[in-house]
């Protein structure tokens, strides 16, 4: 007769067994995940650069790309760096100069669209030459803003003071031009599908990732336009998958009047700039008061700007 209290043992033991298996494969299952996005995490920690910044290491030519009026226009960085601009003075003493400042990709050429109108429009023109684009360095925020100051700091030793000066950034450019609006008190800022700071767009983008503890490069706009008086013109696509629109429309409600908003319809990330835009931006710029522009110079005498 069998013994079924050994048969019931057995079979205990053999579930019992099974269990423990399965529970060490699902923990090793686990453990290896776990240790995959570790890795993960620190290569996006390590590569950050590499993925925030995208430059032409190509010397820009403003010839080859219909803009023979701007000059080389060179500074010093604070930490060395000899960084070469370009720069085309305003032609009367009522125009003012727009700095504009890149997005993180290519050089500046690739703007020349942009520029063009301005220049055509007898306004001043300052490309923003940024470290690792056609420069010597390699970029990052803090040696961004180094760039950034140090060529207005030459545009100023030009004769053209803060009062004449528009910023204009396009994408990261704008966290560029909002901090250097914290510290120049300019005509104007205009900021082309901005941000509130770029953790802001990358956890938005990667929910599961750390990237606000992975970032060492913020560019916190959100924070820094309180600090913001000049007028504001921001223009953002409503189709905007690398900026999504809503980080726009959140650092529009944040920012100081007077301010004014274009958000395009069907425009992406890189055709903001249509014509109907580029309309816009004339418009808004003939409104600015000319009157501190009238009583000195604007530095329309200006040439070729070589550091000391």
């Amino acid at each position: 007769m069998p013994d079924f209290t050994v048969c019931k043992r057995n079979s205990t033991r053999d579930v019992l067994m099974a269990k423990g298996h399965l529970i060490r494969r699902v923990s090793g299952w686990i453990f290896t995940l776990a240790i995959a996005y570790v890795v993960f995490c620190v290569a996006l920690g390590l590569m950050q650069k590499r993925l925030m910044y995208f430059p032409d290491p190509s010397r820009f030519v403003p010839s080859e790309w219909a803009l023979d009026e701007l000059q080389p226009f060179e500074v010093k960085t604070e930490d060395g760096l000899t960084i070469t601009s370009w720069y085309h003075p305003a032609q009367k003493r009522d125009k003012f100069t727009i700095v504009f400042f890149q997005g993180n990709a290519g050089h500046l050429g690739y703007r020349n669209y942009k520029a063009r109108p301005w220049l055509d429009a007898g306004y001043g023109v300052l490309m923003v030459g940024y470290r690792g684009f056609g420069n010597p360095g390699s970029p990052s925020e803090r040696g961004l803003y180094k760039d950034a100051r140090a060529a207005i700091n030459g545009l100023n030793k030009q004769g053209v003071p803060d009062k004449a000066i528009v910023f204009y950034g396009e994408s990261l450019g704008t966290g560029v031009a909002t901090q250097m609006a914290t510290e120049h008190p300019v005509a104007a800022i205009i900021l082309e599908s901005p941000y509130t700071s770029i953790p802001d767009v990358g956890a938005d983008r990667y929910p599961m990732v750390p990237v606000r503890w992975l970032l060492r490069d913020q560019y916190d706009s959100l924070d820094k336009i309180k600090d913001v008086h000049a007028p504001l013109l921001l223009l953002h696509g409503e189709m905007d998958t690398v900026v999504p629109v809503k980080f726009g429309k959140e650092l529009f409600e944040a920012a100081n009047e007077p301010k004014q908003a274009e958000f395009v319809p069907d425009a992406g990330h890189n055709d903001v700039y249509n014509l109907r835009v580029q309309q816009l931006i004339l418009d808004f710029l003939a409104r600015l008061p000319t009157d501190s522009l009238l009583e000195q110079g604007n530095g329309t005498d200006a040439t070729v700007y070589k550091p000391d």
